[in-house]
């Protein structure tokens, strides 16, 4: 017998090779009936996996992300046999679970439709009832390659080929279908109860444009179909919001051929980014920050220094001067270090708190390129705190706190999680324990519940990543917080300490927005366009009913822009109705209309976007109330 601890801590014994899948019936049929996966010993398993020695065992259910996956990693080898079954001749690459679905990339000589993905889709399904059994099944290397060539399937050769010469190549087999995977998966196509292909793109074989362009099919699984009704309400939803479409009705910004990556921001968008940039100001000089500002380009040899050479110059662009070799920034964090290493400071200066809305650059493949949300350059609003060991816990909370106040400003939910150290790392094991104690800490002070991201760190430091919820109830990573003992180490920073001696400081580089061009395109799907009073480009528009109130209208402008109101007119002779319904397509919070009797009396009549006709009232009245929602930064969606 062996004993298995469950997370709740309860011990149960059970016999040797007993599956997983038997104890989560033992534990609880109902328990057995959601599982998907597991996780033993802390490692992902599957429900077929046989229990041999004492362990912890967790049963994943479609509430755990580890449990999406297994199901929607067993979606995608779905996919992949019904391609081959209508189409023998396509060659298989990869086909992975990813957020929110999964996908497969195909190598065949037509080009798939809509039509085709009717087509397949409707053959997943038929697989799924047919209830086919996986089953995971092991081959030496060598026998692994001729294998793969023996069904001609060439990436897959290609992929088994960069493995090590004493590796175990491990496949799945489901039904007469065989592909190459380390798995895990659920245990039978029946377990997949919904699918849903969406889309197809393009895709360079491995992510290198110098290789083929296959096709890539995009789909989704869930457990039952009300949850994928759910999900396929909300992608309806989100392409309502897209915010390449409503940046471009709502004149805020457009990304123009002669540029790829590169947004042009407009007058209207200038003045959302602005706003924003303000506010940013406003909040971190009230937490005791100085704003500083470095430069884009600086010479190849401080990457070198930094250790991004080493972790990050595929990403980077670069150019020359005067015969050397320069870069183009990617990340701020070098110049931020070479401003503290300008000055002698004591003990008694930290933490320095040093800020910046730094302008950095990174190469991404057009296929990634979207909108605001992957670009080839943004404005990351980075700020580098130079404190002791024993500020860390401190000022690590005094940053979330900052974090908390900025994303319920804009009506923004969030969870965090806590990277770990990744494979890519620098530093000694003492440090990154240290740097990840100290950010553990730090959160359970906050009584934040946080999960653990196993590998995920940056490579010079931990971090805590903060995942916005949107109103549709999707999740974007923006804030994070990465703890460095690497960098001041590297760039031989010091401080004077109470001994008189030279210690070495501790570094948090943290983000809020992460990036504001991408946070604007998340805050335009946020508010389908519909941005608040504090943060809408016009916050006013004057409409008159006749031209005898177009004189009182140019007063009315002119008396709201003296008190720093966003105000518009629309004096075109058109009817009233039709400047409404255009003033409400361009998410104008408020619109003032004039007609005879308003202005006989002195009086406006007001309109608002959300509640409607609001009655006549003084424009005292009105800017009062205008004001109250500026000043107090009111998120109403």
């Amino acid at each position: 017998m062996v004993k298995v601890t469950l997370k709740d801590g309860k011990i149960i014994e059970v016999e040797k090779q007993t599956k997983v899948s038997d104890i989560a019936m033992k534990i609880s049929p109902a328990l057995y009936k959601k599982a998907f996966g597991a996780r033993v010993n802390g490692q992902k398993a599957e429900l077929m996996t046989e229990i041999n020695e004492d362990c912890n065992l967790e049963i994943l259910t479609f509430d755990d992300e580890d449990g999406r996956w297994t199901l929607r990693h067993t979606g995608s080898h779905i996919l992949a046999q019904a391609v081959k079954r209508l189409y023998p001749n396509a060659k298989l690459a990869i086909g992975p679970a990813i957020d929110n679905g999964f996908y497969y990339d195909f190598d065949v000589d037509f080009t798939f439709t809509p039509e085709h993905l009717e087509k397949i889709e409707k053959e997943m399904k038929k697989i799924i009832k047919e209830d086919l059994k996986l089953e995971r099944f092991e081959l030496p290397r060598e026998e692994a390659i001729k294998y793969m060539k023996e069904r001609e399937e060439e990436y897959k050769v290609e992929l088994i080929e960069d493995l090590p010469d004493d590796a175990v190549i491990s496949f799945y087999k489901q039904g007469d279908f065989v592909d190459l995977c380390a798995g895990p998966h659920v245990p039978s196509t029946k377990k997949v109860k919904s699918i849903k292909l969406l889309s197809i793109a393009g895709a360079y074989w491995r992510g290198d444009e110098k290789n083929k362009m296959l096709q890539r099919i995009y789909g989704t699984a869930f457990p039952k179909q009300s949850k994928l009704d759910e999900y396929l309400k909300m992608l309806e939803e989100a392409k309502k919001r897209d915010h390449r479409k409503l940046g471009k009705e709502l004149g805020l910004f457009a990304i123009h051929e002669e540029g790829p990556g590169f947004p042009f921001f407009y007058p209207k968008g200038m003045v959302v980014r602005n706003i924003l940039e303000d506010y940013w100001r406003d909040v971190h000089n009230k937490a005791g920050y100085q704003e500083i500002k470095t430069p884009v380009i600086l010479n190849e040899a401080l990457w070198h220094q930094s250790g991004h050479w080493d972790h990050y110059k595929e990403n980077m662009y670069f150019t020359k001067i005067d015969n050397e070799d320069y870069a183009i920034k990617p990340m701020n964090c070098p110049g931020a270090m070479l401003v503290y290493k300008d000055e002698m400071h004591s003990y008694r200066d930290l933490p320095l708190r040093l800020g910046e809305l730094g302008l950095v650059h990174r190469h991404e493949l057009s296929g990634a390129l979207h909108g605001l949300m992957r670009v080839r350059c943004f404005t990351q609003d980075d700020a580098h705190i130079f404190m002791t060991k024993e500020q860390i816990t401190d000022e690590v909370l005094g940053v979330v706190k900052l974090i908390d106040e900025f994303y319920k400003v804009f009506g923004f939910e969030y969870f965090v999680e806590l990277s770990t150290r990744p494979e890519n790392s620098m530093g000694s094991d003492e440090d990154w324990e240290a740097a990840t104690n100290g950010l553990r800490a730090a959160l359970e002070k906050a009584g934040l519940d946080y999960k653990v991201n196993e590998g995920d760190g940056a490579f010079y430091g931990p971090k805590i990543d903060f995942h916005l919820r949107d109103c549709i109830g999707r999740t974007w990573q923006c804030g994070t917080i990465q703890l460095d003992f690497q960098l001041p180490e590297r760039f031989d920073l010091t401080y004077i300490g109470k001994d008189g001696e030279k210690h070495r400081p501790v570094t948090i580089h943290r983000v809020v927005f992460g990036s504001i061009e991408r946070f604007i395109g998340i805050l335009i799907e946020h508010y389908a366009g519909a941005f608040p009073t504090w943060l809408a480009p016009v916050q006013v528009k004057i409409l008159n009913i006749t031209d005898r109130t177009e004189e009182y209208g140019n007063e009315i402008c002119k008396m709201l822009k003296e008190k720093g109101i966003r105000v518009e007119t629309d004096f075109r002779n058109e009817k009233i109705g039709y400047k409404i319904r255009e003033a409400q397509l361009n998410k104008i919070p408020y619109m003032i209309i004039l007609g005879d009797k308003e202005m006989q009396e002195g009086k406006i009549a007001v309109r608002s976007r959300k509640d409607g006709d609001l009655g006549a009232m003084s424009l005292d009245e009105f800017t009062s109330k205008l004001n109250a929602e500026i000043k107090n930064r009111i998120n109403s969606l």
